[in-house]
């Protein structure tokens, strides 16, 4: 595959009969050499996909052409290979897992706020400036002055937001995510929970760092991305950061030289957790890789799939 085009989506829509799309979408993808991972459930579809221009194209026709996903936009970007393995469509009950009953985008959410317009809202004091993802993704980079939950998943944004959000203090908040799906149930349960004025960065932080020049940027570090890149930077090129397939946590340069790393095994983070027989299990999944390489072919479990993460 040359010229390969990575594209992420999301639309919340009411798909009563979601189950029926599974096999169609997997045999489209799979005769347009598209690869990732693609997810379905009544609230919608959410994905990220690789594949030829025209491959991608036409699996997003086929969406578009959906009732309610007509105006469904896609962040594109670019890669020498494509960064997954094989293609998943998956059945879920959430196309993004926050697991609280009646919050419904559909109904009701923030107000967006366009990437050019989002400086001026953040350096607002009186804006209390939330990032909704996960501790491993904000370690490796966030906006200034932004407000870490250090959640281990989406699950536990409720739970955060009911003991650190007062509606009767924080008057008004502002919250971004990767591509900006997060934030639609995350405004949508804030604004349930009673708070005034919340806003989100409409195309999450990939489009801000689309749209806005380097040094006008709020935006430290790099931005995890769920496939192979492991993280972009600024300019939406893969940055330093490196996957521990052992826990799936992002590692930056310095972390590769802890004497715990091991390539494909563990690192730092979780070398206390793994036994010998994980160990020697890992080494042989690396020695496949490898020998799956050498042969010029693709291992497919290279990388983690973005419900594992």
């Amino acid at each position: 595959m040359t010229d390969c085009v990575i594209a992420a989506f999301y639309g919340f829509t009411r798909l009563d009969d979601h189950q029926s799309l599974q096999q169609p979408l997997q045999t489209l993808c799979a005769d347009h050499q598209v690869v990732g991972t693609l997810l379905l459930a009544p609230e919608g579809v959410n994905g990220t996909v690789a594949g030829s221009g025209e491959g991608i194209e036409r699996l997003l026709a086929f969406l578009r052409a959906l009732p309610g996903l007509e105006g469904m936009n896609a962040k594109y970007a670019s890669a020498a290979k494509p960064p997954f393995g094989r293609m998943r469509v998956r059945l879920k009950r959430e196309i993004v897992t926050m697991g609280v009953p009646g919050i419904d985008p559909l109904e009701r959410v923030g107000t967006y706020v366009h990437p050019k317009d989002w400086n001026a809202l953040v350096d607002d004091p009186d804006v209390l400036l939330i990032d909704t993802r996960n501790d491993y993704e904000v370690r490796i980079g966030t906006f200034v002055g932004a407000v870490d939950p250090r959640t281990k998943s989406f699950r536990d944004f409720p739970d955060w937001v009911a003991k650190h959000v007062d509606p009767t203090r924080h008057k008004r908040v502002a919250m971004f995510c990767t591509g900006g799906i997060r934030c639609e149930k995350a405004t949508s349960l804030l604004l349930k929970e009673g708070v005034s004025e919340v806003y989100h960065l409409e195309g999450g932080i990939l489009r801000y760092l689309e749209e806005t020049p380097a040094q006008d940027s709020r935006w430290q570090g790099e931005c995890f991305v769920f496939d192979r890149r492991v993280a972009v930077d600024h300019a939406l090129q893969p940055g330093k950061h490196v996957l521990c397939f052992g826990c799936l946590e992002p590692l930056a340069p310095e972390d590769l030289a802890q004497p715990a790393y091991e390539a494909g095994v563990c690192c730092h983070r979780c070398v206390a957790e793994v036994d010998d027989s994980t160990r020697e299990r890992r080494r042989e999944r690396m020695r496949q890789i490898a020998a799956a390489r050498a042969r010029g072919e693709t291992h497919v479990r290279t990388g983690p799939s973005p419900e594992e993460l």
